[in-house]
């Protein structure tokens, strides 16, 4: 007799194979059997007319400091992910000298907006070396498997002090000791090493993430010891990942084709579409995917929908840089609070006014411009019309643009979020993204979960993969199979992790149930419920059944069932 029986679903088995329907048999933790009567199990779970796939392998999370404190690693939890990837873009929490806490602290809450509050607050700190983080996290209780990287930031600083945080040159001394170090954390069983160079990752102090500008021979040095191991990624935030500097994609792709050649490891990179050059990953594209062809193992990672800033006043909105606002000391107030003064006449009027000085404020209008912000709206709605922008919805009902957004703040009690894409949203659609996470060259990542509290929460981006591109978009879409692929042995695979992904004999019994045409993704909404008392934004879902880990069901129609069966990843297997 089986441990569990999913029995009657359509399985979608991580592979690109058709989707058939069929009984999935795990037992001591793994899929020992796929196909029509598998036999009984201890527990059954009815799959009929639902969907049937893998767990979903997240690559580019942050949880870092959340790992220390919450094991069920949410909002991921809520979106089928049974396994997550941390310790991207440079960032992390190890190696640290004991004196350090905050400084490291500092730097993912700049670049990650994760409060400063919540990481000083959670992390129990018992580590200094990179295997002792990873001794510790190995020792926590975890719904899900987690894997990790190695940060530059942490190791450049590490070594360096001072000089390495200040982004000073590496001497050739130094750059052995952090090879040492790479190296001492890859034998420890870290996943990979990862670096940032884009200048939009800036500490809370406003200084670049160390790294930011290290030479090839830094980088090389480094790189050299995941070659010399034959283990783990290279994976980075690419200089001019924003738009920020638009001479440098194509500098960074030429390096990062040589350093794969060179060390025969996969290199990742972000790569989404800029407003300043929107074409510009089209080029890229075509760039990478002409190495790939001539031996190079280059991996674009690309998201699923729009990069979003989300605006409210449970967040942050243009109302706030007006001097009546201030004025009125509406920062000392609560949103709620805020909403209802807000709703006083006089009050409108006073901010109305000033927002009309706003038009020529580069910030306000570099982020959060009327003409390009858009109702959000629950459902939330990532790929809006261009007739939902707050300055076309002014224009059909004959009224100021500040006045409608103003109202538009106190939709739903406050609640309502207004969609400001900063990355991949050109002529009113996904088209671009599309394109994106179609190519055979690209990697489906960047959903950051756990970071940006303040700003966006784009962990949910699985659940979109699947309500957006495979079921509800007007225009191009994914197939049901290759979308799970993606989610599944694709992420899986890039990272070595080649015994999860697929539902075949002898994977990870790691599965979801899911009932696609209910599956729903709600609006984000602000809860205080970090530690320190700090807040952030969550999204949750309708339509997941089962989420089942190693052969434990972990969720239950949406919610977590107290079961930790998750591991540390050491290593590729």
């Amino acid at each position: 007799m089986h441990d569990v029986v999913v029995k009657g679903g359509l399985v979608v088995d991580g592979t690109g194979a058709p989707a058939r329907t069929a009984d999935v048999a795990i037992t001591d933790g793994r899929v020992v059997e796929v196909g029509d009567d598998v036999g009984a199990g201890r527990r059954t779970v009815d799959a009929d007319g639902a969907l049937v796939t893998p767990g979903f392998v997240d690559i580019h999370t942050h949880y870092d400091g959340q790992a220390t404190w919450d094991p069920y690693l949410s909002p991921s939890c809520w979106h089928g992910v049974t396994t997550v990837v941390m310790g991207n873009c440079g960032v992390g929490f190890a190696p640290v000298k004991p004196d350090r806490h905050d400084w490291l602290i500092g730097l993912m809450e700049g670049v990650e907006d994760i409060p400063g509050a919540a990481l000083a607050t959670g992390i129990k700190w018992g580590w200094e070396s990179f295997p002792e983080f990873l001794d510790t996290l190995d020792g926590l209780p975890k719904m899900m498997d987690v894997g990790t990287q190695v940060p530059h930031g942490a190791v450049r600083a590490y070594v360096m002090g001072e000089r390495g945080a200040a982004n000073e040159p590496a001497t050739p001394e130094d750059i052995a000791a952090m090879a040492e170090i790479v190296r001492e954390g890859m034998v420890a069983g870290a996943l990979g090493f990862s670096t940032s160079r884009t200048l939009a990752h800036r500490a809370i102090d406003g200084e670049p993430v160390p790294g930011t500008f290290a030479a090839e021979d830094e980088l090389f040095g480094i790189g050299a010891v995941l070659g010399e191991l034959g283990t783990g990624v290279f994976e980075l935030a690419a200089a001019g990942a924003l738009g920020e500097d638009l001479a440098a994609p194509d500098r960074e792709v030429d390096w990062m084709v040589r350093l794969s050649e060179a060390i025969g490891r996969p290199v990742s990179f972000v790569l989404s579409q800029n407003n300043a050059d929107p074409l510009q990953w089209r080029r890229l594209l075509d760039l990478v995917g002409a190495a790939n062809a001539a031996g190079a193992r280059v991996k674009p990672q690309v998201h699923g929908r729009t990069v979003s800033l989300l605006l409210g006043l449970q967040t942050f909105h243009a109302l706030q840089f007006t001097p009546t606002w201030n004025e009125l000391g509406m920062g000392l107030l609560g949103w709620e609070e805020q909403y209802r003064r807000l709703g006083d006449a006089d009050v409108r009027r006073r901010i109305v006014t000033d927002l009309s000085a706003l038009d020529d404020d580069p910030i306000v209008m570099g982020f959060m411009d009327p003409a390009r912000t858009y109702v959000l709206g629950d459902p939330p709605q990532y790929e809006p019309a261009p007739d939902r922008s707050v300055d076309r919805i002014a224009a059909a009902q004959g009224k100021d643009r500040w006045e409608v957004l103003y109202d538009m703040l106190l939709v739903d009690g406050g609640r309502e979020l207004l969609n400001a894409p900063v990355l991949n949203y050109s002529d009113g659609n996904l088209d671009a993204a599309f394109t994106m996470l179609s190519d055979p060259s690209t990697v489906f990542g960047l959903g950051d979960g756990g970071a940006h509290a303040n700003q966006t929460c784009d962990a949910s981006t699985t659940t979109f993969l699947l309500t957006h591109w495979v079921r509800d978009r007007d225009g191009d879409r994914l197939p049901l199979e290759v979308a799970v692929q993606k989610m599944t042995s694709a992420t899986a695979d890039l990272y070595g992790l080649g015994d999860r992904g697929r539902l075949l004999p002898g994977m990870v019994g790691d599965v979801n149930v899911i009932d696609l045409d209910r599956l729903q993704l709600h609006r984000p909404e602000r809860v205080v419920d970090l530690p320190g008392d700090a807040g952030r934004l969550i999204q949750r879902a309708d339509g997941y059944v089962t989420t089942i880990k190693s052969g434990q069901v972990v969720m239950s129609a949406g919610e977590t069932t107290g079961e930790l069966p998750g591991q540390l990843l050491r290593g590729a297997r």
